[in-house]
């Protein structure tokens, strides 16, 4: 089967229940190069409908209740495009205002999570205000996908041409507090109480290999799995020490995406890393001489998350 993976980027949704001549189970294809969003069968695979997006689509995501689509918009744009998925229709554009070039989105918490590379940094928008409730600069340079836990309190970022993954974490302060010169058993009899707790926001700076892209949480929440597009390497993030643990030659280039995926008679998740092989050969039969091919074709390529296994000694599925 002949494919352009490049132009490709799929999601799965479950729609909701009452959707007429909508499958409960669909998956969502966006085209890059048509610009459009199409809804496909999740059992026959046919397109039962497409619907238009703005120029330059990069992602797309679903809302929990399944209903809305929200789309990227990439390169010198600030918009997301938004797709009525039970009527099929696109409904107004967002608006981002300055946070150039959206990319990654996540739906959690009601709100659409998004990055934004040009301004550095990454927000959220809020479809039941229509309004841009939060934004922070991460500093880093192409801010590009994103994951959010489900408790709000966790933000994970991979900056692309920084070569950084940043984790950053909600924590409790106080703000405004007692005046200068308070003694230390509490404020005098009249004086104003300490300020208000609220909330801030930590970002640690974890340094990863080249074109840090593609990355996924393992199930157990403790580490974080970050594909280096530059090396074809994949960085393992301890999420308690905040630090790498350990560094896997996956022999994938351009690895921009990974992902851990439940499948059958697997004792536990594998991760997937779509990418460009270096070689048509399988990594465990090629000799260590072999120079990387730049026409090689898309892989994907599996690694069941088991002690001490090593990407490299896995075969590459690649398209044929």
């Amino acid at each position: 089967m002949k494919f352009s993976y490049a132009f490709l980027i799929l999601a799965a949704v479950a729609l909701a229940a009452h959707a007429q001549q909508t499958p409960a189970t669909s998956i969502l294809a966006l085209s890059k190069r048509d610009h459009t969003l199409a809804i496909v069968d999740a059992s026959s695979l046919k397109i039962i409908a497409k619907a238009p997006v703005g120029d330059n689509p990069h992602e797309v995501i679903a809302s929990t209740d399944g209903k809305t689509a929200y789309v990227s918009i990439y390169g010198n744009n600030n918009t997301l495009s938004v797709i009525d998925l039970i009527a099929r229709k696109p409904l107004p554009t967002v608006d981002l205002g300055p946070l150039r070039s959206p990319h990654g989105l996540e739906f959690v918490g009601g709100k659409v999570w998004f990055t934004a590379e040009g301004a550095k940094a990454i927000g959220s928008y809020d479809p039941a205000t229509k309004k841009v409730d939060w934004i922070l600069g991460t500093g880093q340079n192409r801010t590009h996908m994103i994951a959010v836990s489900p408790d709000l309190k966790t933000i994970v970022t991979t900056n692309v041409a920084s070569g950084t993954v940043s984790i950053i974490e909600k924590t409790a302060v106080h703000f405004g507090g007692p005046p200068p010169g308070m003694p230390p058993n509490g404020p005098p009899q009249g004086a104003p109480p300490p300020g208000p707790q609220g909330f801030d926001w930590n970002q640690t700076l974890v340094k990863v290999g080249s074109g840090s892209e593609g990355f996924d949480i393992t199930p157990d929440r403790k580490e974080i799995w970050a594909a280096n597009a530059g090396d074809g390497t994949i960085s393992i993030i301890d999420f308690a020490s905040k630090q790498v643990t350990q560094t896997l030659p996956a022999d994938v280039s351009s690895a921009n995406r990974l992902k851990f995926t439940p499948m059958a008679n697997l004792p536990s998740s594998p991760c997937c890393v779509a990418g460009r092989s270096r070689s048509s050969t399988p990594p465990a039969e090629r000799p260590s001489s072999a120079s990387p091919s730049a026409t090689a074709p898309p892989a994907f390529l599996c690694n069941p998350m088991a002690p001490g296994s090593s990407l490299p000694a896995l075969p590459t599925i690649t398209s044929p």
